[in-house]
């Protein structure tokens, strides 16, 4: 049993050195910035206003706050889970964050938002735990009219879009997990010291926040980017004061902190990328490698960096970039603009049936017991489906079965 979340209170000078020096330091890189498919796209300012081509709107939660969210860019859907301290109008000036922005929009048109709390959504600390941002997140995704898209979850936003994926695997059609993390720092067992780094980081928040000549914002910047300029230094002071406030930022700390998505892992259908820095201290990669032994359909890949966020100039980057842009490729024969594109009529009423149950998300011994059919010759009916669809895994023959109307209204297979 993961041990009780201690309060992130109290700090000593001794424990803040420690902590400062533990953390590493920084080094000069220059910003360049790249698409998916790998070519340097042109700079734009450093400082200042940068384009931003995004329609922000927001909707209502459950619970009364207002979120923003914004839609750029054009291509196929893709949603980015909220991570924290995020201000949508910032984040196209951030030397950590362009780089994303500026490789996604430039293949997707994409979804993203400020969680609660912080940039142009409500600032409150209302209700703030994992099943909240799960539901915030749907609430965006229904505003804006997402049907079925990949999903991105970096860092702090990892776990919420894990959570997503399992709740909707209608909707997820492939999933990218980058640099994040299955425990909180306050949830990993054989970690006696995180609870006092968890601390002193709380304590050094509350002071430093936002503030260009503290400690904080140089701690902060070389453990997210300890290759960084002293241009990445500012850049992430300016995120800091444009995201949220101090006190909220540690809010939002101590509630990331005690997260445990573990189980939820494990019950992922839809294909899966997990990409994670080799030498990341924000989020260690042995939390990475313990994703990629959890999730199902999962293929791990591991860069050599030291920066939570990668340099735009870093091989990383453009190794980073490719494997997205690889995976998120759909092969031509699963692209459909409709329904009427599955060859339903190309089945037997048997592999109709057995169909009919992939797409209610049954397993096979499910599907053997309502067919009185043995899971051997189930399997074989799948076989010879997935050839007739062009498919090559469960999670593609669901998405196209339910864009065809099966595995809907609560059909009972075994009327076959």
């Amino acid at each position: 049993m993961p041990q009780e979340p201690t309060s992130i209170t109290g700090s000593t000078p001794t424990n803040l050195q420690r902590f400062l020096v533990s953390w590493g330091s920084q080094r000069h890189n220059n910003d360049v910035r790249r698409g998916l498919d790998g070519s340097r796209i042109p700079s734009g300012p450093k400082t200042g206003s940068a384009t931003m081509r995004q329609n922000i709107r927001f909707c209502t939660t459950y619970d009364g706050v207002q979120l923003a969210y914004a839609v750029s860019g054009d291509g196929p859907p893709l949603v980015m889970s909220a991570t924290w301290v995020t201000h949508l109008e910032h984040q196209w000036r951030s030397l950590a964050w362009r780089p994303w922005l500026d490789a996604f929009t430039s293949e997707h048109k994409v979804l993203r938002h400020d969680p609660r709390g912080c940039g142009l959504s409500d600032r409150t600390t209302k209700n703030l735990s994992l099943e909240t941002w799960v539901r915030d997140l749907e609430c965006v995704v229904e505003a804006a009219d997402f049907r079925q898209f990949a999903l991105v979850g970096t860092c702090w936003g990892g776990p919420i879009a894990i959570e997503y994926a399992v709740r909707h695997p209608e909707r997820v059609s492939r999933l990218v997990l980058y640099g994040t993390y299955a425990q909180g720092r306050l949830r990993r067992t054989g970690s006696p010291s995180e609870v006092d780094k968890a601390r002193v980081w709380g304590d050094l928040t509350r002071v430093g926040w936002g503030q260009e000549d503290h400690d904080l914002v140089r701690v902060w910047a070389s453990l997210f980017q300890p290759g960084g300029s002293a241009d990445h230094v500012r850049s992430w002071c300016d995120q800091q004061r444009a995201a949220t406030s101090a006190d909220i930022a540690v809010r939002l700390f101590e509630a990331g902190w005690t997260i445990d998505v573990r189980e939820a892992a494990r019950k992922i259908k839809c294909p899966v990328l997990i990409v994670h820095p080799e030498r990341d201290v924000v989020a260690p990669i042995e939390q990475g490698r313990m994703l990629a032994r959890l999730i199902p359909q999962c293929r791990f890949v591991q860069l050599d960096s030291e920066n939570h966020m990668p340099l735009a100039d870093e091989p990383a980057w453009s190794e980073l970039v490719a494997q997205v842009r690889d995976f998120l490729a759909e092969p031509e024969c699963v692209r459909v603009t409709n329904g009427n594109a599955l060859p339903l009529d190309e089945l037997t009423s048997r592999e109709r049936a057995v169909l009919e149950g992939i797409a209610e998300g049954l397993n096979n011994s499910e599907i053997a017991a309502s067919l009185q059919l043995s899971e051997k010759t189930v399997r074989n009916h799948i076989t010879r489906v997935f050839d007739k669809l062009c498919v090559e895994q469960r999670c593609q023959a669901i998405v196209l079965a339910r864009e065809a109307g099966l595995g809907r209204a609560s059909r009972l297979i075994n009327q076959h």
